[in-house]
């Protein structure tokens, strides 16, 4: 929140609240004649810039639609794996043809940045980075076979890491972390096609480097899925399958969010059961994950799927919000 962010000083955030929660430095107060406990919590983690986190989600838009096998996808990767690697990190890139539902052969290009890749215990952060072919939420039947901006769905998660990586760069943590960017998370079949192909159409980004990670046998304490992390008005609640398989993670990300006075925006509610790329992390490699995902009740934001999916929706506080608590959740291991 832009008022908390002129609060903070010399690495230290305090965030007074009026119930009481665990904190890492407590004082008391005389109030009435009676004494009152006053808790605060200090944040271990770097300041989270909002700004920067808003640029790099403005920069892949930029490129245009992020369809894979387009040139604004290919132009967009390079810039991924150059701003990885400017961070520091050791980059790996995955890069495969897959025949999809429609029986079409596209390319795929899964970007991998590792830091402090020697330390034995990891943390895996990823977000998908390309955008829908179709916006087929949109009422008019010709607007739906046009491809979607992508600023929430895609470029807000990637964009929230880049600026982690900037700042693991700049202050190393204690433990190994490595960002992702999976690549045709978005490409399942479109609504408007009523002839239904069986078979795995989304995340199939995910579930190649699941199967054939950038490094054999990699594993990971737990992991964290951004996905549509940048809207004004956004929700994160206890995604279904997170709680299934990961309720402690679920509960460290949404509590630290509480801790820094977030809890607006990560609602203590269950929310539903989301087909993304935690998935086939879960499944296949056996890391327990998180997702982070604007849910509104039973669905998404008005503007998933639909060409109003740009820089209109981002919001820098939504930004910082998710940002910051990813932070401090990797600073606290």
């Amino acid at each position: 929140m832009e008022r908390l962010n002129t609060l903070l000083a010399n690495l230290v955030l305090t965030v007074v609240f009026l119930f009481p929660v665990s904190c890492n430095s407590c004082q008391s107060q005389k109030n009435a004649g009676k004494e009152m406990v006053v808790q605060t919590y200090t944040k271990v983690s770097p300041d989270f810039n909002a700004d920067s986190a808003y640029h790099f989600v403005e920069r892949q838009v930029s490129f245009g639609p992020r369809v894979p096998g387009t040139v604004a996808h290919e132009a967009c990767g390079d810039y991924l794996l150059e701003k990885l690697a400017s961070f520091g990190a050791e980059v790996f890139e995955q890069k495969a043809q897959v025949t999809h539902y429609n029986g079409q052969d596209i390319p795929i290009r899964n970007i991998i940045g590792s830091f402090l890749p020697e330390k034995e215990k990891r943390l895996l952060l990823f977000a998908h980075w390309d955008t829908r072919p179709f916006a087929d939420e949109e009422s008019d039947p010709d607007a739906q076979t046009t491809p979607i901006s992508g600023a929430d769905d895609g470029a807000s998660g990637v964009g929230v890491l880049l600026e982690v990586a900037r700042q693991l760069q700049q202050q190393s943590p204690d433990i190994g972390v490595d960002i992702a960017f999976f690549d045709l998370e978005d490409w399942g079949q479109p609504s408007f096609d009523k002839k239904f192909v069986p078979g795995e159409w989304w995340c199939v980004g995910s579930r190649y480097w699941s199967e054939d990670p950038h490094k054999a046998g990699y594993k990971a304490s737990f992991g964290i899925l951004l996905d549509m992390v940048g809207a004004a008005d956004a929700t994160f609640l206890r995604e279904g399958y997170s709680m299934q398989h990961a309720p402690s993670v679920v509960s460290n990300i949404w509590s630290t969010a509480s801790l820094l006075g977030y809890g607006n925006f990560f609602l203590q509610r269950n929310g539903g059961y989301i087909t993304d790329d935690h998935l086939p992390v879960i499944e296949i490699r056996g890391i327990p994950c998180a997702n982070i995902i604007n849910l509104k009740g039973d669905g998404f934001a008005p503007h998933w799927h639909t060409r109003r999916d740009d820089m209109r929706n981002i919001s820098r506080e939504t930004l910082r919000a998710v940002g910051e608590t990813v932070l401090e959740v990797v600073y606290r291991e």
